[in-house]
């Protein structure tokens, strides 16, 4: 049977790509992007110009599964990649990854970077182990219900906010978070990272003024972290 690997692939700085991650890359028969114009950066980038790539968009994953499902099947050793970070973890994949699976074919994990861990790793608060939430609902009280029931197993949180939808989100949460301690992280591994520390009412305020750019990686702390930063 055919090889499916699932390759974290950097979510900002080129740099941060592994060797293991460059060598199934240049190996595999065809590579599946999220978008393939940004794999083919990423590609041109480290001297792989010249490989096959299928595009896989989050809103036509389930359509496309069954013919890439057919490559497997024909012998082809295929590599899954998304526009940065870890596939199928709030991104496309999960729905191929299964398929490959269920039909017998071996699935590889290639590890490497990912928004999530490396927010944690910054912000001094993953020592007691996190709850990730992916992407929170878009309706406020789902959000806040979704918040609420997670907040009860006393971890950090971590989840991921369009820079379009942070600002709401942060105010919606603010009474439920009251004076815990909340990191925005944005832009991490990009010439303008950022690391925001405040309460959420502040953190609302901030960028409501001053709306941000990029995907951003939010945090909360435990029940025990507070904070009077902004």
């Amino acid at each position: 049977m055919s090889t499916l690997s699932v390759v974290a692939t950097p979510i900002g700085n080129l740099e941060d790509i592994t060797l293991r991650a460059l060598r199934t890359l240049r190996e595999c028969d065809a590579i599946i992007a999220e978008d393939s114009r940004r794999t083919r950066a990423l590609l041109t980038a480290h001297g792989i110009g010249e490989k096959r790539v299928l595009s896989m968009p989050a809103f036509d994953e389930r359509r496309r599964v069954p013919a890439l499902l057919a490559r497997l099947d024909a012998g082809e050793d295929l590599a899954l990649v998304t526009d940065g970070g870890t596939p199928a973890v709030s991104d496309p994949g999960s729905l191929l990854v299964r398929a490959a699976r269920d039909a017998g074919h071996t699935v590889v994990p290639v590890p490497g970077p990912s928004a999530v861990t490396a927010a944690i790793s910054a912000s001094g608060l993953g020592g007691g182990g996190f709850t990730f939430l992916g992407f929170l609902p878009r309706t406020p009280g789902k959000t806040v219900r979704t918040v609420s029931e997670a907040l009860g197993a006393g971890r950090t949180l971590a989840f991921l906010e369009s820079p379009y939808r942070l600002a709401r989100t942060l105010a919606t949460l603010a009474p439920l978070l009251g004076a815990r301690e909340v990191v925005v992280a944005r832009e991490l591994t990009k010439r303008h990272e950022s690391l925001h520390v405040g309460t959420a009412e502040a953190l609302a305020t901030l960028f409501t003024a001053t709306p941000p750019r990029g995907e951003c990686t939010v945090l909360v702390g435990g029940p025990d972290v507070g904070t009077n930063a902004a």
